[in-house]
């Protein structure tokens, strides 16, 4: 059986390993994508459009349509439901 002291001279071993390929295949990847956007003359833009969410394409929230009574918190009706209106009669849970 092994000592705590060798355990953990191990771990470190074993989390240095972890590093040097981590940082490995970091700079292959960077590599790679550095050359997918050379041949295609791809910018930013293309790679980070800001109009990606769903719910705000207009750049504001949408108000929460749903209040649980005992908590007083909230929901959109947007997504998965949550755990307190799940399954249950929405009605008497609008908001107005």
């Amino acid at each position: 059986m092994s000592t705590y002291e060798e355990l953990i001279k191990q771990r470190n071993a074993l989390d240095a390993q972890i590093k040097e390929v981590k940082d490995r295949e970091k700079s292959e990847a960077v590599v790679k994508v550095k050359l997918l956007i050379d041949q295609h003359q791809l910018t930013a833009a293309d790679l980070f459009n800001k109009k990606t969410s769903i719910n705000r394409s207009n750049g504001q929230k949408v108000p929460p349509k749903y209040r649980n009574p005992a908590t007083g918190e909230t929901w959109t009706g947007r997504g998965k439901a949550p755990k307190w209106i799940d399954g249950k009669d929405r009605q008497s849970y609008l908001i107005g």
